[in-house]
């Protein structure tokens, strides 16, 4: 591992799948996986394109009960390349490293050129050596481009190399072992054939949703060669070629792909649009300039200048965040999978992940935050239908939804420990739609783009308060209202030990964002324009009665205390308290605890145990000056000494079984100036890189958490807020991140960099044409010209 550069060295079958998770490409429009510990050369047998969009139901039964989901699909693997020893005999064995004696084995991540490298040499005879060397890359400039150069060495020896590449439609979603009992076949109506002698085509369409792909592939190579089609077959075509070698000089076979879907506009058919895209394209050299281009403004665009290790780590959570969500992605009907586009985990569904992505975007690719807010829009509907089906007004948002917004949540959840299916009701956490508001009002804040807001933002909000205040319940006995019957973020906890009923009263986390939603809705209808407030009322029927209902609301939400800290939910004080030491000292990594308790005949809705920040995400979503506000406005008091405690006290008690865990507890704790925030921020950073979760990341990649990573510099260090008109600063230090800088785009202002070096902070406007900026810092108010600086010094809390 260097700069910008991600390097493995020799061969070991046990790690392939990391190595191919870390190393995925992509570019907003399709992703292609690593290749097999069967075949590191390029014959991909494991399943290699996932697009956007594209997604199934499927159904099996487990246990008895069927189950039902949506499902990112596998497309057609556009991978596959073999090669062996030229010869008659047909039979002659194709070279892998489990067949052939493998004498060194090199991958290579170029972030800064979004290239993968592979070098692999094999022995072929006496003292004879073939050298393999392939560029692999994901055109970031024309999204429907992929391209695979292999550069055949023979060293001190002559001869010829057959090489077939191939179409395959044969793939299967199986990339995750415990979704395997589900149906994993989603393509049907396979068909394949040859255009041109240098071309092959293979269509198909996805088995439920009934879209449409197309890929074709042309195939050249230096000199002459002699191309044999052989017989397409169903599934799979291929194309074959004998490449003659001269000694010590390198020959290329280069395989350009072209991807359409019946979701890309202006085409009329994807199979023409393939052919003539792939039939069209420019040769190699052309494409990876064009395609290095193209990552160099998107770099320029997008980078936070960190040094050492962390900015290293930083740069590949960078790379696969640019990959998933480029603005590519502006012009696709695609949500924000916790897995981006590189894994099957979670089956491609669409969680509240878009929460710790859409900062970070916001201030880098606002056209990308609005596309994603669209795709909730455009499902704002189904939203309304799922509030509807469970008798409630307003929209609820799904804490799993598909491709159409349906809810996909599971139903029944396997523990590996113990091999039994449980129920799952983690679709009772409709705190979903809090965070989709507090996206469209960032968004809105960051961009200053007010006919959003006015339009479809505001008809989010509305919908999403609707629901909310239709789901309180008035207490007499307390004088307040309550939300019942939810799960929280920490999602360990579904219900209070011994009641046959799921779900928990009071849970801090959401009914204080649920106040919050309610008094942003609030301001932002009150503050329409008529003829805009009118649209609004046209079509939602939104009434005036409603919302002093809303300001009632917002103002009464209950919020459990005990011990002098804000309760999780009400109960929990009740709980037992868990011997931590004792299950360390028993299983050391218990992470998953609640699948440890289960095992074990217990259960985790017992103690006082968390598996990832739930009160504390409090302290992510707002800052503690805007969080004691909204206790305020809800009648309560909260200073920063009780703040503290709340923190110290959930600290000891949280797993950390989920990435954004780490994430959270380190921005908490950061912010509070506590030296151990770096001991969080630290495990974040490795999340993917070491795969600290024990072997999910190569089921994917979380691209939560990688985003959240870049937010932390961002924002987080920063104190960055955009709020009312202005942009808000107050920094703090942090010793093992000492300098750092980054750019970011506000309110029309293309270049706006921030630096922290030898203890001090600037902020520089670029010159341009705009207004002066707002810039409200902790000890001052400064309006920032466009050309100007300023800066303060960097003090400790």
């Amino acid at each position: 591992m260097t700069g910008w550069t991600w390097e493995y060295h020799g061969y070991d079958p046990a790690s392939e799948r990391l190595r191919e998770a870390l190393c995925t490409l992509g570019n907003g429009y399709f992703a292609t996986r690593g290749a097999t510990p069967e075949c590191p050369a390029g014959d991909s047998h494991y399943p290699g394109t996932y697009a956007a969009g594209c997604y199934n139901r499927l159904t099996s039964t487990v246990a008895g009960r069927q189950v039902e989901n949506e499902d990112i699909v596998n497309l057609p693997n556009w991978l596959p390349l073999r090669f062996r020893i030229g010869a008659e005999n047909t039979d002659a064995p194709w070279l892998t490293p489990d067949s052939t004696a493998l004498l060194d084995h090199h991958q290579r991540l170029d972030l800064r050129a979004g290239t993968l490298e592979r070098t692999t040499r094999y022995s072929v005879g006496d003292n004879q050596v073939l050298s393999v060397r392939q560029l692999r890359l994901v055109h970031m400039a024309d999204p429907h481009l992929a391209v695979l150069r292999t550069e055949f060495t023979a060293e001190n020896w002559a001869g010829s190399v057959d090489v077939e590449a191939a179409l395959d439609g044969s793939v299967t979603n199986d990339g995750v072992a415990r979704y395997r009992q589900l149906d994993g076949q989603h393509l049907t109506d396979v068909r394949t054939g040859h255009g041109t002698p240098d071309s092959a085509w293979l269509t198909c369409r996805t088995r439920t949703s009934a879209i449409r792909v197309a890929m074709a592939s042309r195939m050249t190579a230096d000199g002459p060669v002699e191309h044999r089609h052989t017989d397409p077959g169903a599934l799979r075509v291929t194309q074959f070629l004998r490449l003659s070698l001269a000694p010590g000089r390198p020959a290329a076979v280069d395989k350009v792909v072209a991807l359409h879907t019946s979701r890309d506009p202006a085409i009329s058919d994807p199979l023409h649009a393939a052919l003539d895209r792939a039939d069209r394209a420019p040769g190699f050299e052309a494409l990876l300039s064009s395609h290095r281009e193209a990552w160099r403004h998107l770099w320029n665009a997008a980078e936070l200048d960190v040094p050492g290790k962390t900015g290293e780590i930083l740069r590949l959570h960078l790379f696969h965040v640019l990959q998933t969500l480029s603005p590519h992605t502006a012009a696709l009907d695609a949500g924000v999978p916790a897995r981006g586009l590189h894994g099957e985990a979670y089956r491609g569904h669409i969680f509240w992940d878009e929460l710790f992505v859409l900062p970070y975007l916001n201030l880098r690719f606002p056209q990308v935050s609005r596309a994603l807010l669209t795709y909730r829009y455009r499902r704002l509907e189904q939203a309304r239908n799922e509030a509807a089906d469970a008798g409630r007004a307003g929209a609820l948002y799904p804490w799993q939804s598909g491709s159409d917004g349906r809810e996909e949540t599971q139903q029944v959840h396997l523990n590996p420990r113990s091999g039994r299916w449980l129920p799952d009701h983690t679709r009772l956490q409709h705190h979903v739609g809090s965070a989709i508001a507090h996206n469209v009002w960032q968004y809105c804040e960051a961009s200053g783009d007010t006919e959003f807001l006015h339009t479809q933002g505001v008809e989010m909000l509305t919908e999403i308060a609707r629901f909310w205040v239709d789901l309180a319940t008035y207490d007499d006995a307390t004088g307040r209202y309550r939300i019942l019957g939810v799960v929280g973020p920490d999602e360990y906890h579904d219900a209070r030990p011994g009641s046959p009923v799921p779900g928990l009263d009071d849970n801090a986390y959401t009914n204080v964002t649920a106040a919050w939603v309610l008094a942003r809705a609030l301001d932002v209808v009150r503050a329409l324009p008529q003829a805009r407030r009118d649209r609004l009322r046209e079509r939602t029927g939104l009434q005036v009665s409603e919302l002093d209902r809303w300001d009632e609301v917002s103002r009464k939400l209950r919020v459990a205390f005990h011990d002098g800290v804000i309760s999780q939910f009400d109960g929990y004080a009740e709980l037992a308290e868990l011997d931590w030491s004792a299950y360390r000292a028993r299983y050391g990594d218990i992470r998953r605890l609640d699948r440890i308790l289960e095992a074990e005949g217990d259960t985790v809705n017992r103690y006082r145990a968390s598996k990832q920040a739930d009160v504390l995400m409090l302290g992510y979503l707002f800052p503690l000056s805007e969080l004691r506000r909204i206790f305020a406005r809800l009648g309560y008091e909260l200073d920063d000494a009780m703040w503290g405690r709340t923190v110290d006290y959930y600290l000891p008690r949280t797993s950390h079984g989920s990435t954004l865990s780490g994430l959270v507890h380190g921005w908490v704790l950061a912010r509070l100036g506590r030296e151990d925030a770096w001991t969080y921020i630290e495990e974040v950073l490795a999340g993917d890189a070491a795969d600290i979760q024990g072997g999910t990341t190569e089921e994917g990649i979380h691209l939560g958490a990688m985003a959240g990573t870049l937010d932390l510099v961002q924002r987080g260090l920063t104190g960055l807020e955009t709020r009312d008109g202005a942009l808000w600063l107050d920094p703090v230090p942090l010793p093992q991140l000492p300098e750092y800088s980054f750019s970011v785009r506000y309110q029309g202002h293309e270049d706006l960099t921030v630096q922290v070096r030898a203890g001090e902070f600037r902020v520089t406007a670029s010159a341009s044409g705009r207004s002066p900026i707002d810039i409200r810092l902790p000890t001052r108010t400064v309006s920032l010209a466009p050309g100007e600086t300023c800066s303060l010094p960097l003090h400790g809390r």
